[in-house]
């Protein structure tokens, strides 16, 4: 009997102290959760002003290493588009004139000869000046307006322009004037009944080029074609002297690639030339003439402009040469 009784007390005993473990435990688990999720104040502590002047510096520093960086990438992606194009315009320069018996294509504005014939320029007035309705003047004038003798070359208005070309301008890019221009002091001779110039050379250099063929000496990868401005407002030729050790007023150095310039050679390859400081740092007022047409600068400003520079260091004469033998093929002087 008292063995009945012993086995009945533990029977009802077990669920009971079952029952506050389970509590126990459940209890604690609460407590836990309740601390978890409502921490004490002290398990918080604030930045000090030196640490949030630290982060700050950080920040900035990465900032400063980084902007470089990107503007660096940007400059180099657009220079690659620049010479793209650059490049896409030589080979239409070449294969108009592979069509036309040699003739090289012609670098000024347009005109009615003396047989009453239209010589085209290689770029047309639908790209002349500034685009003031945003769009390609062609488009909107039909017959009236002519897009150039490159054009059915090259029917992109895109490759005519860099990508950090002056805002609004369709054309950033010009012929040097000894390919086929208008050409300079020294460099070409006038025909007995006045009426046209004629190719001057000099042993087996044609300095005023109007033929493929008389690209000789040098030869095509040493003749310059285009080159980056930055602008063109209007059909123009990049002047540089072939007589005097001077940058015309009209035609100073362009800055358009990281103090440098895009420039093409005849046979199509293209090159990016970095000027010396000196060369950068050439009087401003060599760079006021070109932008008259723009409406920016006023009459006086722009006649203050019209003065050559002749460079002052063995670096400033040197970039100035390269590009005159890079042009006329030789120096003058």
């Amino acid at each position: 009997m008292a063995g009945e009784i012993a086995k009945r007390d533990s029977l009802l005993v077990r669920p009971i102290v079952s029952a506050y473990r389970l509590a126990g435990r459940r209890g604690f688990r609460r407590s836990v959760t309740i601390a978890h999720r409502f921490p004490s104040v002290r398990q918080y502590q604030a930045f000090t002003l030196i640490e949030l002047l630290v982060v700050i510096a950080v920040i900035a520093l990465l900032i400063a290493i980084l902007i470089p960086v990107l503007g660096s990438a940007r400059e180099l992606a657009q220079r690659a588009v620049c010479m793209s194009n650059l490049r896409q315009l030589t080979l239409a320069w070449v294969a108009y004139a592979d069509d036309n018996d040699s003739k090289l294509v012609w670098a000024g504005d347009s005109y009615i000869d003396e047989g009453g014939r239209r010589v085209e320029s290689w770029l047309g007035d639908a790209f002349d000046g500034v685009s003031f309705d945003g769009g390609f003047a062609s488009k909107y004038a039909g017959e009236k307006y002519h897009n150039g003798a490159l054009w059915p070359y090259i029917q992109d208005i895109d490759v005519y322009r860099c990508p950090r070309g002056w805002k609004g301008y369709f054309v950033t890019y010009e012929i040097v004037s000894a390919a086929n221009g208008s050409g300079v002091e020294g460099t070409y001779l006038i025909s007995p009944d006045w009426t046209s110039r004629l190719s001057k050379r000099v042993g087996s250099t044609v300095l005023r080029l109007t033929r493929l063929t008389d690209i000789v000496s040098p030869g095509v990868g040493q003749r310059a074609v285009f080159i980056d401005t930055g602008h063109n407002p209007g059909v123009t030729n990049f002047d540089v002297h072939y007589l005097y050790q001077r940058w015309r007023w009209n035609s100073p150095p362009p800055l358009q690639h990281r103090d440098g310039t895009t420039l093409s050679m005849a046979d199509g390859h293209v090159e990016y030339w970095k000027w010396s400081r000196e060369t950068v740092e050439m009087p401003r007022t060599l760079r006021w003439g070109p932008v008259l047409r723009d409406g920016t600068k006023p009459m006086v400003d722009w006649l203050k402009g019209m003065v050559d520079y002749e460079p002052q260091t063995e670096n400033g004469l040197y970039d100035l040469q390269r590009l005159q033998k890079a042009t006329w093929g030789r120096l003058g002087y």
